[in-house]
């Protein structure tokens, strides 16, 4: 069983590598962030996916769908993505974060995080499709969730942050190549969570 969240309830830990996260709470005020997360629960194609973790085959423990431009297919952990086309909301999202960000992004990955029981274990995003230094910007709309990141070279470094509903939080410089993320189970009750994470397919 996955390792449940080893961080404080509120905040986030100290020393929070700046270097390789941006944290932007309320990027979406309440009544929008609401909007989203019943519009995405109600309206998109969800997916369980059969994915390969430590040479075996596992159902992914949340939901998933992969919208974006045409031809920008993702494929990780065995499970390949041929991606929907972008809807009115998933552009308007788009539109807003891409100025922040600095980038223009062509894809993204939604995950729907139903409760506690949901989640996704250790790992980077790192598939060649991403680029070497991908910059990965990630919407989360509904329960606020802790995102851990580790070392890989030393587990025993690690920093958590609490995403918000309505927040921003984008992922840069090394972060893929030298640490790993998570959203762990929790013991805790869990009301639905919807994570959006914008990408570019080179």
């Amino acid at each position: 069983m996955e390792q449940l969240s080893f961080f404080e309830d509120a905040g986030q830990s100290k020393g929070l590598p700046t270097e390789l996260l941006e944290y932007y709470p309320a990027v979406f005020n309440a009544d929008e962030s609401q909007h989203y997360l019943t519009t995405f629960i109600n309206t998109i194609t969800w997916e369980q996916r059969t994915i390969s973790m430590y040479g075996k085959s596992m159902m992914t423990p949340r939901l998933t769908a992969w919208h974006g431009d045409t031809g920008k297919n993702y494929a990780y952990s065995g499970s390949k993505f041929n991606p929907f086309p972008w809807t009115p909301e998933l552009l308007a999202i788009k539109k807003r974060i891409e100025p922040i960000a600095g980038t223009t992004f062509n894809s993204v990955l939604l995950n729907y995080y139903r409760d506690g029981n949901d989640s996704v274990a250790w790992h980077s995003d790192n598939e060649t499709e991403l680029g070497s230094h991908p910059v990965i910007a990630s919407v989360s709309f509904g329960q606020v969730r802790s995102f851990d990141i580790r070392h890989k070279q030393n587990h025993a470094e690690k920093h958590s942050i609490k995403l918000e509903s309505g927040s921003l939080l984008l992922m840069k410089g090394n972060l893929q190549q030298q640490w790993e993320h998570r959203i762990a189970k929790s013991v805790s009750v869990m009301k639905p969570r919807v994570n959006l994470t914008f990408r570019i397919i080179t």
